[in-house]
Order: structure tokens, then C-alpha cells, then sequence
């Protein structure tokens, strides 16, 4: 029986699962520069952040299964690569990243160390708690979340209150576009893909006996008040950051405007405990991605120890190696890795969605295959090849959005169809 308190619990596990810490430095930052065009802002960052997501939660309610479920309709191997760069790249930019927002709001403002120290001592913390898995984490987290949200919305609110509904001009080219791709940076449509299978298996180790049909419907019921928080929590930090377009310099970090916007709206006590707070919430972000990817491959390896033990090693390595730069610079190395993985994992939410006689076999191959020829473009004028490509860029339609995969894809899809049900 699917009552109204299961529905709660699992969206607020939902949200509090794609609500990373990490995630809060970008939507004030967005909206301090989308000026006027605010609105069409939001409408790309929610388009990527928000509503693709919750696609991801609604295609694991249909297949109830794990990851690999995602896209073994392609086939198995690339299923599984598809997995380990899904781990590769959480292991090597979110969860570093992390740690460098630890440093910047939790550690920078209060003491003289050096990002280095931070990352180093705050990995090895990271490392004792994925070695010696706890529940302590998982109850922390509980009530971090709701801290942090009250205090969210009382910036929120005392910033509508505050100031004047006055944006300014925007310093944002393509506002629609740069939204969604801002929106890559919270890694939550990667994340709905690998929390997804948590929630599955969440649910079925408390009863096994729920209806496959009660379950789809427990998941996307819970799906969408989720995302309906998240819009909420997203679209206010935006325009909270649009209304203070004239109270900070325009090259601003993202951290510390997040900084700056708490002190000017509820005073210096209330932004050290954000500090606190946001701190401790990207260390259980941290421990999850690491355990999740430490999991991942023990799995592989027939539940070899030392598979847990080497991964979460190396994860750590490589936290404290990224962890160290500051939060700007992860983002601009990360935006490659995304301009490559999120069309990929785009397309196989999508795809997963739609119905079955929609998406077969063939239809999974060719448009997964579309994707990605299509997204070599976007990938290398990512790197610093947009001049030398430049050419393909003008012949490939919303390429110099970088968003060139888009209508390959599309039509893919469609005349992928259209041979299935020729060939049938």
C-alpha cells in the first residue's frame, strides 16, 4: 500500500539527493548576469537542471532496474563504458569540487590555510568514512538539508523584500542557452541516472511485494514534487542574484557572491552558519560519490575488497589533486567532459521515456550514435578549436550554441522510426 507519507519520503530523499551543496554556487551567479533576461535564464538552467532529471526519475520508474538499464538497449559494452565514465568523470570534477566550495566558503573566510591543506585533510576525512561505512552520514544529511533550505528561503525572501524588482542589463550573449548549459554543471541529470537505481533498490529492500505498477506510480508522483523544489529553490536563487546586480563587482566568484548575498540579506551570523552548513553537505556529497563509484566497481569485480579499497584510494587522489584549484577552474575543466556525457545521457533518458515501440533496439543505436558524432563539434570548440572547426560549426544547426547534437538527434529519432516500421 502506497500511502501519502511513502510519496514524501521518497521525494524528499529525491531532493535531497540531487540538492548538492555544490549546486547552490551557480544559480545567483547565472541570474547576476542574466540582468532583463532573467526569465529566459531560468527556462534553460530548469530545462537541464530541473525537467531532464526528473526525466531520469521517471525512466528509472519505468524500467526499475540500475544504471546499466540505461543503456544496454545500445548493448551491453557500451552500457557499461557508459558507466565508467559516468563514475570517472564524478570521481574527478563533483566530488573535487566539493571540496574546493569547502574551501572557499567554509575554510577562506575564516582561516589562512591553503587550498591545498583543505583538500588534503578534508579527502583523508573522506576516505576514513567511505572505509568505515556509517549511518552517521546518512542521518547528518537529514537534517542538513532542511537547515539549509530555511535558510535559502529566508534569503530568498528578505532579498524580494529588500530590493528593487530592478535586473539591469544583461552580460549574457545567448540567455536561453547559457541557462542549459549552467544547468550541465549541477551533474543532475547524471545524478538522476546513478541515484535513480538507489531509490529502486531503496524501495524494494523495504517491501519486495509492491506492485510494479504501485512503485511507478510512488516514483513519479515523488519525482515531480521533487522537481517542483527544486524550480522553486533554483528559480529564487536566480532572481535573488538578478536583484543584485549593482551590489557586487561584476567578476565576482560564484562563492562569493553566494557569500556576499547572505550577509547582505540576513547579516554576518546567519552567513558563517550557511558556511557551516553548505561545508558539512558537501562532505556527505563527497562520501557519496566516492562510495557510490567504490561500490560501482567492487560490483564489477566480484565484490573484491581490494577493488573497494584501491577505487576509493584513487578517488581520493584525485579529489585532493582537483580539490586544490578553485571552484571557476573545475567548472572550466569540467564543461569539456560535459559537453560529451550530457548529449549522451540526454538522449538515453529521453529515450528511455518515450514509449517502448518508440524506442527500440535500432531507434537506441542510431540516435545514441547521432549523438555523439554530432557532439564532437561542441566537445572540441570546448577545448579551444572553435576556430580551426569553424566551418562545420556554420553548417551544423545550434552548433555555435553548442548545441549541435540537438537536431541530429531529432531526426534520427523520427527516420529511425520510420525504417522500424518499414523493416517490420
Amino acid at each position: 500500500m502506497i500511502t501519502k507519507r511513502n510519496v514524501l519520503i521518497v521525494s524528499f530523499a529525491l531532493f535531497s539527493l540531487f540538492f548538492g551543496a555544490g549546486n547552490l554556487i551557480l544559480p545567483p551567479q547565472l541570474g547576476f548576469k542574466a540582468g532583463d533576461t532573467w526569465w529566459l535564464v531560468i527556462l534553460g538552467f530548469c530545462l537541464s537542471a530541473v525537467l531532464i532529471p526528473i526525466f531520469g526519475i521517471l525512466a528509472h520508474a519505468k524500467l526499475q532496474g540500475t544504471m546499466f538499464d540505461f543503456a544496454k538497449k545500445v548493448s551491453p559494452t557500451f552500457s557499461l563504458v557508459y558507466c565508467y565514465l559516468v563514475y570517472a568523470i564524478s570521481i574527478s570534477l563533483p566530488s573535487p569540487r566539493t571540496a574546493s566550495v569547502t574551501h572557499e566558503m567554509g575554510i577562506a573566510p575564516f582561516f589562512g590555510s591553503s587550498s591545498l591543506l583543505t583538500s588534503i585533510l578534508y579527502f583523508i576525512l573522506v576516505f576514513v568514512f567511505v572505509i568505515n561505512r556509517t549511518k552517521i552520514l546518512d542521518i547528518v544529511g537529514k537534517l542538513l538539508t532542511p537547515a539549509i533550505i530555511t535558510i535559502l528561503i529566508c534569503i530568498i525572501a528578505q532579498a524580494f523584500l529588500g530590493f528593487d524588482f530592478n535586473f539591469g542589463k544583461t552580460q549574457i550573449e545567448s540567455p536561453f542557452t547559457s541557462g542549459i548549459l549552467e544547468g550541465y554543471q549541477t551533474f543532475d541529470a547524471i545524478g538522476a541516472v546513478v541515484v535513480g537505481g538507489v531509490i529502486i533498490i531503496s524501495i524494494n529492500l523495504k517491501d519486495n511485494k509492491i506492485p510494479y505498477d504501485a512503485k511507478k506510480g510512488l516514483i513519479f508522483k515523488a519525482g515531480l514534487f521533487s522537481g517542483l523544489g527544486l524550480f522553486c529553490i533554483y528559480t529564487g536563487l536566480l532572481l535573488t542574484g538578478a536583484l543584485m546586480h549593482n551590489e557586487f563587482e561584476a567578476d565576482i566568484t560564484r562563492t562569493a557572491l553566494l557569500s556576499g548575498i547572505s550577509l547582505k540579506t540576513l547579516g554576518n551570523t546567519a552567513n558563517v552558519f550557511l558556511s557551516i552548513l553548505v561545508s558539512l553537505a558537501c562532505f556527505t556529497t563527497a562520501v557519496g560519490i566516492v562510495t557510490g563509484t567504490a561500490d560501482f566497481v567492487q560490483g564489477q569485480f566480484k565484490k573484491s575488497k581490494h577493488a573497494y579499497l584501491i577505487t576509493a584510494i584513487v578517488g581520493c587522489l584525485l579529489g585532493i589533486i582537483m580539490g586544490q584549484f578553485n571552484v571557476g577552474y573545475i567548472i572550466a575543466v569540467a564543461l569539456p567532459a560535459l559537453m560529451f556525457i550530457y548529449p549522451i545521457t540526454i538522449v538515453l533518458i529521453l529515450l528511455n521515456v518515450v514509449p517502448n515501440k518508440y524506442a527500440t533496439e535500432l531507434v537506441f543505436r542510431v540516435v545514441v550514435i547521432a549523438t555523439i558524432l554530432f557532439s564532437v563539434p561542441d566537445f572540441l570548440g570546448s577545448i579551444g578549436y572553435d576556430e580551426s572547426i569553424a566551418g562545420l560549426i556554420n553548417w551544423i544547426p545550434l552548433s555555435e550554441y553548442q548545441m549541435g547534437w540537438v537536431l541530429p538527434a531529432l531526426v534520427v529519432f523520427v527516420l529511425g522510426n520510420i525504417l522500424e516500421k518499414y523493416l517490420k
